[in-house]
């Protein structure tokens, strides 16, 4: 999900924090955990960086969707560029992708 930087709300949001912090009520350490959730945005995953992803791992479709926890047709479409993965599950892929498989076994 995509949240526009710059809405209003956003922009209430950060004033308050940075306030709260000046004055004390929220530590440093808060205020850097604030700041990491704005970059939460996971780009879209291409079909080639799916297959890539998949191929690195030596997975077969079969596997590699019982591994992420979807069906083998999903899996198909996303390499066939007739589907794109959203949420979790496009969240999901990006964390394989950054951390290895190891971070859903």
């Amino acid at each position: 999900m995509k949240h526009n930087k710059n809405s209003r709300i956003i922009q209430e949001m950060k004033e308050t924090m940075s306030g709260l912090h000046r004055s004390g009520i929220i530590t440093k350490k808060s205020m850097d955990e604030f700041q990491a959730l704005q970059n939460l945005d996971v780009p879209p995953m291409t079909p080639t960086r799916i297959k890539r992803l998949r191929a690195k791992n030596h997975l077969s479709q079969a596997v590699f969707a019982l591994t992420i926890n979807t069906s083998l047709s999903t899996v198909q479409k996303w390499e066939a560029g007739d589907k794109s993965p959203s949420g979790t599950s496009l969240k999901l892929l990006s964390l394989i992708e950054k951390k290895g498989l190891e971070v859903v076994l």
